[in-house]
């Protein structure tokens, strides 16, 4: 019986493991061959070698510093929203949440099946309502137009996932705290922020995450080059039959991932305390 058991082990441990070298080859493939063309000469994307015989980086040179190159503005735009965009959420995430986990008000129930019911629907539906919005506020091809839209869409998804976990932090410590004279605020500052750590660091690292990766609400608000975010004027690189500098959007989305890994590696350490153990630590 014992041998069945080490065996049946070594059988499922075998399967893990080459369930990992599967989705390693799936995902390292893809980014390997970005990073090899980004270091290939020309502009032409069907190279011949994998490894490039003559590697060079002129396409990170000529991203910084050729003056027809508009990447250091998409940059600047995109850590603008990012940034923004990561610590606003969490402000109004924490906010909504904290009311609807520790508050009793009339249509708090419906108010959360509202929240569920918002995500069934794609965002797609809503770019046209959205952008008659922005035209009529006066915010369309405008940073802050686009930021208005991150932060509100990011309110349902958000706002549910950190009220459950706030629910699970005991409402005893609330109630300690109020013997002793607090108020909402101060609970909310010192007691549920601090043991909510990791579930809004995965709300920071996403919506850090999304200004970088979105292409379609950029395309639809955003007019101006000056304005555009990474995702956005990358696509003019290789958007049309003249513009085939497959080798330089390379180069440019490889380096979409450095402020991307610097907030994961910041954060890593709430990332991955997991989504209930702040609750549980005093």
């Amino acid at each position: 019986m014992s041998m069945n058991r080490k065996t049946k082990s070594k059988i499922e441990v075998t399967f893990i493991y080459l369930f990992f070298l599967i989705m390693f080859v799936i995902i390292g493939y893809p980014l390997f061959w970005a990073v090899m063309m980004s270091l290939n000469p020309g502009t032409n994307m069907l190279v011949t070698d994998l490894f490039p015989d003559n590697p060079t980086l002129e396409h990170y040179k000529w991203l910084f510093t050729d003056p027809k190159s508009d990447y250091l503005i998409w940059y600047k735009n995109s850590l603008f929203i990012a940034i923004l965009n990561a610590a606003g959420s969490i402000v109004i995430t924490s906010l909504i949440a904290y009311a609807f986990s520790r508050y009793k008000f009339v249509g708090r129930k419906y108010g959360l099946y509202m929240f569920l019911l918002l995500q069934m629907f794609p965002a797609l539906m809503g770019m046209v309502a959205l952008y008659i919005l922005l035209n009529t506020i006066g915010l369309t091809d405008s940073l802050w137009g686009l930021l208005l839209i991150y932060l509100g869409g990011q309110i349902p998804f958000n706002a549910w996932l950190v009220k459950g976990y706030f629910d699970t932090i005991p409402k005893e410590l609330d109630e300690a705290a109020k013997i002793d004279g607090a108020g909402h605020l101060k609970i909310f500052w010192t007691i549920m922020l601090p043991l909510a750590k990791p579930i809004l660091a995965v709300v920071a690292l996403f919506n850090f995450m999304a200004p970088f990766m979105d292409f379609l609400l950029p395309r639809i608000v955003l007019t101006s080059p000056e304005n555009f975010t990474l995702a956005l004027g990358l696509f003019n690189f290789i958007n049309d039959q003249f513009s085939t500098n497959f080798t330089r959007f390379a180069a440019g989305a490889i380096l979409i991932a450095l402020p991307i890994a610097l907030v994961f590696l910041l954060l890593q350490r709430y990332l991955i305390s997991g989504l209930t153990s702040g609750a549980t630590k005093g």
